[in-house]
């Protein structure tokens, strides 16, 4: 895989220099949803990382290894949430200053986050604005460092951790894992895991799961190129609106991932309802299409073991109470 942008021994470099600072997040196992879809399932629960969801690895991994100078001048970066929340977090620990592009009509508990870490947030609408066009110009008349939220090689390795714990925290429980399903909006997540997973255990297949008006990845995937979100698309999973694959992740899950999973709203829907109810977790809706998939049965039941990346729990109250309420 040396000729990735990111190799296996740049994530094992990632979980070292995380470590310690990022949480080891829990591979759980719940007897209600093995019954639901009729296989072993293990769940990787990104909502317990820090600023709850896995965007806090690839974030702290990148701007930990800059230099003094760097953290002076600060960093400029664009986000629906979850990106703005682990740099702004990291900029805090690492005392350095930091603007976060982010839509006007992001979760608002993601755009108070964000500025909870001390962060500079600067909003835009989505559908008549670049994010990374404001981003880039900030960060030139500012002379910042540009963090793009998944096209970068210590982003992508920051966030294959997830992979590495997988494989460790499964083989730690005799769990025989044939299949992992990883929500994908850019995919840097899905690139991270591959790369990991495929280095020792080339035999697991690795699926993306997306929103279905979102699916990029998966017509990518089948195409081999990259392509693009449809104008004026529209859900709510807010962390998966990437307008394509990045071009340094594309090529990774080109060469590793096996295929493209897609949902619709009402089945990511029904899985926050099935986590709340079952699983006693919260989950976002971006963070639950990977579940959506497995209790949609998207994929043919395995006598080994499933095992899904739930990457995120920062759901905005009102929209989740009214969603569990319906």
């Amino acid at each position: 895989m040396s000729g990735f942008v990111v190799t296996y021994e740049d994530v094992e470099r990632a979980a070292k220099q995380i470590e310690g600072v990022a949480v080891r997040t829990p591979l759980l196992e719940f007897a209600a949803l093995n019954a639901r879809v009729g296989q072993r399932v293990l769940v990787k629960f990104e909502g317990a990382q820090r600023t709850g969801s896995f965007k806090f690895r690839g974030a702290y991994n990148r701007l930990s290894r800059l230099t003094e100078q760097e953290r002076k001048a600060g960093v400029v970066a664009w986000s629906s949430g979850n990106h703005a929340q682990g740099v702004a977090a990291a900029t805090q620990l690492l005392a350095m200053p930091a603007a976060i592009v982010m839509p006007a009509d992001a979760p608002t508990i993601k755009i108070a986050n964000t500025r909870a870490y001390g962060a500079e947030v600067v909003l835009y609408d989505r559908y008549t604005q670049s994010r990374e066009e404001i981003a880039t110009k900030l960060a030139q008349q500012r002379g910042a460092v540009l963090v793009p939220s998944f096209d970068d090689p210590h982003i992508i390795a920051g966030q294959g951790t997830v992979g590495l714990e997988i494989l460790q925290q499964s083989a730690a429980l005799g769990a025989e894992v044939d299949r992992v399903l990883v929500c994908c909006g850019g995919g840097g997540l899905l690139a991270g895991t591959a790369t990991a997973i495929k280095a020792s255990r080339p035999e697991i297949k690795l699926y993306s799961a997306e929103p279905a008006d979102f699916d990029d990845t998966a017509r990518s995937l089948q195409t081999g190129q990259r392509e693009h979100v449809k104008a004026g698309a529209q859900s709510i999973c807010d962390a998966l609106q990437a307008p394509s694959p990045g071009k340094l992740t594309f090529p990774i899950n080109q060469a590793l991932v096996s295929g493209g999973l897609t949902v619709t709203d009402d089945e990511v829907r029904s899985a926050i309802r099935f986590a709340f109810a079952n699983m006693k977790l919260v989950v976002e809706p971006g963070g639950a299409v990977a579940l959506a998939a497995v209790l949609a049965a998207k994929l043919p039941v395995s006598e080994k073991v499933c095992a899904i990346v739930v990457s995120g729990a920062n759901v905005d109250p009102s929209f989740y109470a009214a969603l569990l309420m319906d």
